[in-house]
């Protein structure tokens, strides 16, 4: 006869104990889909079946009338080349920009490290609608030659709407840059410094290459939340014309009538660019998700 196995004290949970919280996740996964879902069939709707029937009936013909109707009436096209003059300039500003702070907060002791840190960390906890009348009043009174600004100020540019989203990311990525980096052995730089690189050898060549990780997972987040932006042009710029696509949707709006169907179809068409970049880039979004979460 043998002997049984030794009983170890646990059990083995139940999967019955989970479904709850599966339950719970997928509840709330449909209701964050449900608006999602209702944008895009309306979108999908003559606005005569919704007139009739109503926005919440199945009935009617379903077709894409409104989505080239949105994309030639609204001049998307047009939008989303200005937000692609917007975007990837400030991206490309913020993340060139927070890096070489960030290498110097990180990788050097001097006196003002920890408080330059901690100024450039708190910008971020400033809602922006407190500084939106001092903006707008510095911009108004900065003057521009009248072939770069037709209003002889930086407003109603490109570059005011830089500027700002510039220097609202810049502290985020500071931070996240700088945990990255301290993260890094000191021996690299240590090494370098030895074989006489200076300080912008070790930046270039050492430092930067080895943040590809962070850059990367930052920019992606970066060009998606400054794409998405509405607050900042829809402040600064007051021509048309150079409205971003999140802002010049408004355009789809008559002005004794709305036709809900053909906003829908607009906002749907503004979505995708953002979609294709997570869908391409999602490694890069997860990874952004724990970035800059060392302890260093």
């Amino acid at each position: 006869m043998t002997a049984s196995a030794p009983a170890t004290g646990r059990r083995r949970p139940s999967g019955r104990r989970h479904y709850g919280t599966h339950l719970f996740l997928t509840a709330m996964a449909v209701l964050w889909l449900v608006p999602l879902l209702w944008t895009l069939f309306t979108a999908l709707r003559p606005k005569a079946a919704t007139d009739k029937y109503g926005y919440w009936s199945l009935r009617g013909a379903i077709n894409l009338h409104n989505f080239s109707a949105a994309w030639t009436q609204g001049g998307m096209a047009k939008y989303f080349g200005n937000s692609a003059i917007i975007a990837v300039p400030s991206v490309l500003l913020t993340l060139a920009l927070a890096s070489m702070m960030a290498f110097a907060v990180s990788r050097f002791q001097w006196r003002f490290n920890l408080t330059l840190l901690v100024v450039f960390t708190a910008g971020n906890m400033l809602p922006p609608q407190v500084l939106a009348a001092p903006l707008f009043e510095m911009f108004k009174h900065t003057p521009l030659p009248y072939s770069i600004s037709s209003s002889g100020s930086l407003l109603d540019t490109y570059y005011a709407v830089i500027a700002v989203e510039v220097a609202f990311q810049l502290g985020f990525c500071t931070f996240v840059l700088a945990n990255y980096m301290k993260a890094l052995p000191a021996q690299l730089t240590e090494a370098a410094l030895m074989d006489g690189a200076g300080v912008w050898r070790q930046y270039t060549s050492i430092i930067m290459p080895l943040c590809r990780p962070a850059l990367a997972a930052l920019g992606t987040l970066e060009a998606t939340w400054l794409y998405n932006d509405f607050f900042w042009p829809l402040l600064f710029i007051h021509n048309g014309d150079r409205l971003p696509v999140t802002t010049g949707i408004m355009n789809l709006q008559g002005q004794f009538l709305l036709n809900y169907n053909l906003i829908a179809a607009g906002a749907t068409i503004t979505v995708i660019p953002t979609l294709i970049v997570y869908l391409a880039l999602q490694r890069h979004f997860v990874a952004g998700l724990t970035l800059g979460a060392t302890k260093g």
